[in-house]
């Protein structure tokens, strides 16, 4: 039986995205400018206030805080034409401090604002500026918060509950079991789930929960298991995380008779991180979502040689945003910066790939389905490069 580590870690930060890279970033093209623009762009200027969660106490906000403002920076730098003037704010990871700081933003003329990183954060910060015109583009993938104001720039556990189940079901895999935490994430992530085999023309076979701790997910695993055969289903969909139950829980279905060359094992979370979960037998032949990885390793490698050290993982993300922002601005100006331009259909391309904003306030990213194969991780389904083809 394998260890359980680590269960209580935040499930949404481990969501955040891997990264991705490509050196020319525009918006897709749409062949017009932005609804709402003001005008074309004159060259000035345009002020981004970056909101990051250093000044916490914590070395991890801190860590988070300088890989967001080196990426952003970067971005800047491959924007060309378009000049930005990035302007700073620590929130202490604290959402009274980041409403106030997202006021002061815009009191010194922010035009848009890129963060927080933590949802409450960004929920007060974008209530604090409804009433001002301004956009706020969280690192957050929490998509409780998005909606008005507030955009997801975060992967959610909707965009890659559908790429996966789409793919799932177009592999004849229409009989899937939803598997989850008792934990809000794990809620959230079941709810996801459920309405992308749905939507895909797939059917929910069965659904199976656990206590989240290492006893309760043993005095569940047979019944669990009992539930997959009963049910007939294809593939069982898992909210688990490599850092909470993953480990446990599939070699537990082994020993109950699901085993994955049988019964295909999808993952909402990355299964490649740490890549030392990559040896565990539970995981062999589990399909998950990514970004292109050699999208990632490019972006990697630009970072590090720039700044002396790997990015933290939620780096990309910031450099996503400027990407968005630089790209309106280009096709007219600042007055583009509003929820219009955010919401062009065509989308934009940054180094997590292509994504788009909904009016929902929440994102899709085009992402590849991975495979793990003798510890290996492979790609079997190629991420999207527009939307409106394959794996949209």
């Amino acid at each position: 039986m394998v260890a359980f580590p680590s269960l209580f870690r935040s499930a949404f930060v481990r969501l955040a995205v891997a990264l991705a890279s490509l050196f020319l970033l525009s918006a897709c093209e749409s062949g017009t400018s932005p609804a709402g623009s003001a005008a074309s762009y004159n060259g000035a200027p345009v002020a981004v206030a970056l909101l990051v969660p250093s000044g916490s106490g914590q070395a991890t906000d801190d860590l988070i805080a300088t890989g967001l403002e080196n990426a952003a920076r970067m971005a800047i730098a491959d924007l060309g034409g378009v000049q930005i003037d990035l302007r700073v704010y620590p929130t202490g990871a604290n959402p009274d401090t980041a409403a106030a700081q997202a006021v002061k933003a815009v009191d010194e003329g922010a035009k848009i604002i890129l963060g927080p990183f933590y949802a409450l954060e960004a929920n007060k910060a974008g209530a604090a500026v409804a009433g001002r015109g301004v956009d706020v583009l969280t690192f957050s993938n929490n998509t409780a918060i998005a909606g008005g104001n507030v955009f997801i720039l975060g992967q959610t556990f909707d965009s890659t509950a559908g790429r996966l189940a789409s793919y799932a079901v177009s592999k004849g895999l229409t009989r899937i079991m939803v598997l989850s935490d008792q934990n809000p994430a794990g809620e959230a992530g079941k709810a996801a789930i459920q309405t992308a085999v749905t939507a895909a023309g797939g059917t929910v076979a069965a659904v199976g929960t656990y206590e989240f701790s290492q006893n309760g997910i043993v005095q569940a695993v047979s019944a669990i298991a009992a539930s997959a055969k009963s049910s007939s289903a294809q593939a069982v969909f898992f909210t688990a995380d490599t850092g909470g139950a993953l480990p446990l829980l599939t070699q537990l279905l082994m020993e109950n008779g699901v085993s994955p060359a049988t019964t295909q094992y999808i993952g909402l979370t990355r299964w490649d991180i740490p890549t030392a979960n990559l040896t565990q037998p539970g995981v062999q032949g589990g399909w998950f979502a990514l970004p292109d990885p050699g999208l990632a390793q490019q972006f990697l490698s630009r970072y590090q040689a720039a700044n002396g050290v790997a990015p933290h993982a939620t780096a990309g993300l910031a450099y996503d945003g400027i990407a968005a922002i630089g790209a309106l601005v280009k096709q007219g100006g600042p007055g583009a910066l509003n929820a219009n331009g955010l919401t062009q259909g065509a989308g934009f391309v940054g180094v997590n790939g292509i994504f788009r904003f909904l009016s929902s306030g929440v994102n899709q990213r085009g992402l590849a389905v991975a495979q793990i194969v003798n510890q290996q991780v492979t790609i079997v389904d190629p991420a999207p490069r527009a939307f409106g083809g394959a794996g949209f």
